[in-house]
């Protein structure tokens, strides 16, 4: 008898102990090397707080198939806790109504505080917290080879007129002037950084996140056409259909001299031990000093029935923005972390270097919302401006001006 009074205090223990903790499901794609293992620490993190954490992980790098799952699963009742969606497509979560306030804890940790507006204004639906945010990619980036530019006479160049000129010598010395991979985001990529310059910061607001139709069809966008076309001369034929991380090889291995890539690049050399200032350089798109075009991983929080899985998901939305989970993510992904006040010291040259420009740019207005990567626009107007910015691009004899007019008019049929 007395065997089965300790079995049932144990149970009752045991029950007790479960009640309080919950399972997170969370969805996302981050199946690959650095990606993986930091997921790892933040499952660790939250079976270390007692609840359940089950892995939803559906390869593919954008996203699209998970995508896919997930609006079958929501649609069926039956989200994850938390799924990796990042910008606008946050607010057509919220506007389904599909997302739960992490209001509460948001007020207790302060994110409002920690978090640049510009960032928590994406994070938010109708005022209220449904998303966090894990990193910040900086977008506007140039990688380059130190041993290519010398040999070919030229130093990093700070404008896209030095560039043109810089790029002009590197081809004649037998190089590639700029690696690229001829894929519609990355078309998008190289067309937003031209676009960062020759509108400055304001104007690519209005043309990207406000979608003026005067500034999309107007001079200055005629004149963001007619440089990205340029860069057509500076690129290989080789380009369509490359993957972005084999043209960043070829700037690793001396093929090529430079690249306009974000810093998810930056993985690509730290893996093939490659040291920053040294064997590569990492420098602002030319033109865009001082701006910074960001892109951000984040996971939006359903609304779920069971309390104790309600617990385990406020606590998943806590764990994301502490600082030993920033700092141990952000270095494995090659980003910076998206708290303010997060000791560097861990961080290489070019991640200090990316948040010295995030803060200032958060102060000076200068820190935009990465159209090419989803944050500055719907799909639907961003699938628009990839549309003419790829043909464009790959059509010899296009005509920048047509390109602008038929830019504004693909975003009006989109929006």
């Amino acid at each position: 008898m007395k065997i089965n009074k300790t079995l049932l205090t144990l149970s009752l223990l045991a029950a007790s102990t479960f009640s309080q903790a919950g399972e997170v499901e969370v969805l996302h794609w981050w199946t690959a090397g650095g990606e993986a293992k930091s997921a790892a620490v933040l499952k660790e993190m939250i079976e270390e707080q007692g609840h359940t954490w089950k892995d939803f992980a559906v390869a593919g790098g954008g996203g699209e198939s998970a995508m896919t799952v997930l609006k079958t699963r929501a649609v069926s009742g039956n989200p994850p806790s938390a799924a990796q969606i990042k910008g606008h497509d946050i607010q057509e979560w919220g506007g389904l109504g599909f997302l739960t306030s992490l209001d509460a804890t948001a007020k207790q940790e302060k994110w409002d505080e920690l978090l640049p507006e510009v960032v928590t204004k994406v994070m938010k639906w109708d005022g209220e917290y449904v998303a966090v945010p894990v990193n910040v990619h900086r977008v506007n980036w140039l990688w380059a080879n130190p041993v290519v530019l010398e040999k070919s006479g030229v130093t990093v160049p700070t404008t896209l007129d030095e560039f043109f000129v810089a790029a002009d010598k590197i081809k004649a010395a037998g190089f590639i002037p700029l690696a690229h991979g001829g894929q519609p985001w990355q078309d998008a990529t190289v067309f937003e950084a031209v676009a960062l310059d020759v509108l400055g910061s304001e104007d690519y607001n209005k043309a990207f996140v406000d979608l003026d139709m005067d500034v999309l069809s107007g001079d200055k966008m005629v004149e963001v056409f007619t440089k990205f076309k340029k860069m057509r001369d500076y690129i290989d034929s080789n380009s369509p259909g490359r993957d972005w991380n084999v043209a960043t090889s070829m700037v690793i291995n001396g093929e090529a001299a430079m690249q306009i890539m974000g810093d998810w690049a930056k993985g690509e050399f730290t893996a093939a031990g490659k040291v920053p200032g040294k064997d590569y350089i990492c420098a602002p798109a030319p033109g865009t000093d001082g701006q910074f075009t960001f892109n951000i991983d984040s996971f939006a929080f359903f609304e779920l029935s069971d309390e104790e899985n309600q617990k385990a998901q406020q606590d998943l939305a806590k764990t994301i923005l502490t600082k030993d989970f920033q700092e141990v993510f952000n270095l494995n992904k090659g980003s910076i972390p998206v708290r303010l006040d997060m000791d560097m010291s861990k961080f290489d040259q070019c991640a200090l270097d990316s948040m010295a420009t995030f803060k200032s740019s958060a102060e000076s207005g200068d820190l935009v919302p990465s159209m090419a990567h989803g944050l500055a626009t719907t799909s639907y107007a961003q699938g628009a401006i990839y549309d003419v910015v790829t043909n464009f691009f790959n059509e010899k004899d296009a005509d920048p001006k047509e390109a602008a007019a038929k830019l504004a008019k693909a975003v009006k049929a989109a929006i």
